[in-house]
């Protein structure tokens, strides 16, 4: 790889793969210029971006950054996604365009150091987004409280609803 070329790509390369949360692989053959534009268009909405490198240097920047291989999906033309701060999105997006567009296949990719093939990449993309777990999250830590308020505020409620009648019955009388 004396290429000037090769050395330039692969040394930016590593500089993306540094601060990448996650990395999903992906087969575009087949597709048109106007699918890809809709791909790209797709990725940049889930705060993803997506290239492409050739499989041999893809390789050597894992293997010199000490990430897991991924040699079981880098065969033939390869596109790489690489997700923003929140892998699902980008992964949903992925799942979401190959429903539509047959010739999108998902090769597999890399999660938090881990190698994920083609149905754990779908795996993921079936995961809620960061904000749903998130509100799930606030709603089941606020769901006890709100149980705890109205068991406390029931007593008051009734006498509150006591002294109203006593009062409706003295105006009536």
């Amino acid at each position: 790889m004396p290429n000037l070329h090769n050395q330039e790509t692969l040394a930016q390369l590593k500089e993306e793969l540094q601060g990448v949360n996650a990395l999903w692989v992906v087969d575009y053959r087949g597709l048109t210029v106007k699918q890809l534009q809709s791909l790209r268009a797709a990725i940049r909405e889930a705060d993803a971006s997506i290239k492409v490198y050739k499989n041999t240097l893809m390789h050597i920047a894992l293997n010199d950054l000490g990430l897991p291989s991924l040699d079981q999906v880098l065969e033939g033309p390869s596109a790489f996604v690489f997700a923003g701060e929140d892998p699902v999105a980008s992964a949903k997006a992925l799942k979401t365009f190959a429903k539509t567009n047959k010739n999108l296949a998902i090769k597999g990719g890399m999660m938090d150091g881990a190698f994920l093939d083609a149905t754990q990449v779908e795996a993921v993309a079936s995961l809620p987004s960061r904000e749903e777990l998130i509100a799930k999250l606030l709603g089941t830590i606020s769901n006890p409280m709100v149980k705890v308020v109205r068991v406390l505020n029931g007593p008051m409620e009734a006498f509150a609803r006591a002294v109203s009648q006593i009062a409706e019955q003295k105006t009536a009388a």
